[in-house]
């Protein structure tokens, strides 16, 4: 539960430019549009960096969740 928690927070401190510098590979910078992306509209600048993260940190808690309802000799069957 925790691996999406650092996507989003790694994400953050790079669009604010707190995390890693431009010439380094970042959802965040490239969410901000520092990222050098030739021929890239806005569009793309924003959109497609904006849906991995949300598709990573969704793939992670459905991942989890999965995990946790086999793994968990709480619940029944």
């Amino acid at each position: 539960m925790t691996i999406p928690a650092a996507i989003i927070g790694e994400a953050v401190l790079s669009f604010l430019g707190l995390g890693v510098q431009p010439p380094t590979p970042s959802w965040g910078v490239m969410l901000a549009g520092r990222a050098v992306v030739p021929r890239a509209g806005a569009a793309a600048r924003a959109v497609y960096p904006g849906l991995a993260i949300v598709f990573a940190a969704l793939a992670f808690n459905l991942l989890g969740d999965g995990l946790r309802d086999v793994l968990d000799p709480r619940t029944t069957r």
